[in-house]
């Protein structure tokens, strides 16, 4: 379902217990204009472990440019607090330039650099250029590479091709457990709710009308908020991203339904 037509029905008696629910960003930079709302006991403390005291989860975008040393994942994750999840987005060297063709090299050694992560590694994000249609060999090679090596953690694909949004393609991600991501603005009509494998719902909201600017309005957030409790209790894990960064308002937004989920 899109972002803005978000909403849910009561919830029947007897549903089982509501799966872990994590809001974040793309990256941990704290604008100037919301620094206020993390205020801690420490107020020197880094951006990061400020940020992780008040929201549940982050995605490494950085790591799509350029490789980290792993001693730099273990502390980022020294910095977070047990409950915190990373999620990390693969190298463009992998999507963009190999466009998921021969990778298992690439993936190795990115893995081996992200699994200084621990448990604190919740999901892996595939974000796909818009001119990468749907191979199924190549595909289906890329995903039994990245389950040898990823085993059954978490995967949320983002295609833009709409070769990707059709019932081979939705049968195809279901088959080696990755979630397509419910990404908005929506691209494809099909796109309008989450696909792929069910276990997990992974929500990119890059701002709308002006993709990486534009705020949400509160209204939407409510309704947000009511679905992805919903969605708690349809999936094992939820996840729900703000990439709006370009403006800062990325971050308002997820505190802002971060305090709606509390409510």
């Amino acid at each position: 379902m899109k972002p803005s037509e978000a909403g849910c029905s009561p919830l029947p008696a007897g549903d089982p217990p509501a799966a872990p629910l994590f809001v974040g960003t793309a990256g941990w930079g704290l604008p100037r204009s919301s620094q206020h709302r993390f205020a801690t006991a420490e107020p020197l403390a880094a951006h990061l472990q400020r940020y992780a005291q008040h929201l549940s989860a982050v995605e490494i975008n950085s790591s799509f440019y350029r490789p980290h040393q792993r001693t730099t994942y273990e502390r980022w994750a020294a910095a977070t607090p047990p409950a915190f999840r990373f999620c990390a987005k693969l190298p463009r060297s992998i999507t963009h330039t190999a466009r998921l063709k021969d990778t298992e090299p690439l993936l190795q050694a990115f893995l081996g650099q992200a699994a200084g992560l621990g448990d604190r590694l919740g999901c892996l994000l595939v974000q796909l250029p818009p001119s990468l249609a749907l191979d199924r060999p190549v595909t289906d090679a890329f995903f039994r590479s990245l389950r040898h090596l990823h085993g059954e953690g978490g995967v949320a694909v983002e295609p833009r091709h709409a070769s990707w949004f059709t019932p081979e393609g939705n049968a195809l991600l279901a088959h080696w457990r990755a979630a397509r991501v419910l990404a908005d603005p929506v691209l494809h009509d099909p796109g309008r709710a989450p696909g792929g494998w069910p276990g997990l719902v992974y929500c990119r909201l890059h701002g709308s009308p002006r993709v990486y600017y534009s705020a949400y309005d509160g209204a939407l957030i409510g309704a947000l908020a009511a679905r992805l409790q919903a969605a708690t209790h349809e999936a094992g894990s939820v996840w729900c991203i703000f990439d709006n960064t370009a403006s800062g308002a990325a971050t308002d937004n997820a505190l802002d339904l971060h305090g709606a989920l509390g409510a």
